[in-house]
């Protein structure tokens, strides 16, 4: 992942920390709720201890919190791009921690935050350091997924787990629709807008050629619904995901690009109470092979 991108991704973060993005991230809960329904039956099912846990982009501590709450005795690495959003969630989580006594006075250095970014921080780390890792709707903003899950596989210990969400390919599929049918009307190539979105059976590739098995995979179609357009886009941004591949193109103003997607997304999408928005959410599983 390039300096550059980096900040940028950084940047958005950490503005949207400031209060925006646990306003907005509806969908970002939905998945993280899914996240830990299925780490808790995996918990159930265990027969080892987890010991170490890491979590990559902890976000504003949503997921964090039920991690404390459900690995009483573990020790919890919670990382993330933007110190603002650590400095949020370890409020959060700590505050939680407090109340249910889930961080005894005799634990109190068993849940640490590091302000890093994972791809380069995880070429680093220890082999065999984590029993399980875990990440929610974090991994689309890879810039080297492949090597990353080497990477992670070589964290965990033999048997861990990894386990994480992440956007499916049909995500923003009616904003996508709408902005390739501008290009076409101008006589243009479609650009993206947006992420690129891995699809499960990328996923699941990936983790088998990082040393991963057992592969398991969910996908949840999750449809929302924005009063226009604009309130969608400037929910995303809110989010501080607001990243897009397009380059600037000749002959077709940003201006005239966005009034055009506009009216072709209300013509397309327009539902009972606003427009639709599909959210392709993918939860994955995978074990570090003995």
């Amino acid at each position: 992942m390039s300096s550059s991108r980096i900040t940028n991704i950084e940047r958005q973060f950490n503005r949207s920390s400031a209060g925006s993005y646990d306003v907005y991230a509806n969908v970002q809960r939905i998945m993280a709720e899914q996240l830990a329904k299925s780490l808790i039956a995996w918990k159930g099912e265990e027969a080892i201890e987890t010991s170490n846990i890491l979590e990559i982009g902890c976000g504003t501590g949503t997921l964090t919190g039920i991690l404390v709450n459900e690995w009483s005795k573990a020790s919890i690495t919670a990382l993330d791009i933007a110190p603002g959003m650590i400095k949020v969630a370890e409020q959060r989580v700590r505050s939680i921690a407090a109340n249910h006594l889930a961080i005894s006075n005799s634990q109190p250095d068993r849940l640490s935050f590091i302000h890093a970014d994972v791809e380069r921080w995880s070429a680093d780390v220890q082999e065999a350091s984590f029993d399980l890792i875990v990440s929610n709707a974090c991994f689309q903003w890879l810039k080297n997924p492949k090597q990353t899950l080497r990477h992670l596989r070589q964290m965990l210990r033999p048997g861990g787990l990894l386990v994480f969400t992440t956007f499916g390919p049909k995500t923003f599929y009616e904003l996508h629709q709408s902005f390739n049918e501008v290009y076409r009307t101008n006589g243009m190539e479609p650009q993206r807008h947006g992420l690129s979105f891995q699809s499960d059976a990328q996923w699941k590739n990936s983790l088998m050629e990082a040393g991963f098995s057992s592969i398991q995979k969910e996908s949840l179609i999750q449809n929302e619904t924005y009063a226009s357009v604009r309130d969608f886009l400037l929910s995303v941004k809110a989010m501080g995901a607001s990243t897009s591949e397009a380059a600037p193109t000749q002959g077709l103003s940003s201006r005239r690009l966005f009034a055009g997607m506009y009216k072709a997304y209300e013509d397309k999408f327009s539902i009972q109470g606003g427009i639709a928005v599909t959210y392709d959410l993918l939860l994955i599983q995978a074990r570090a092979s003995h």
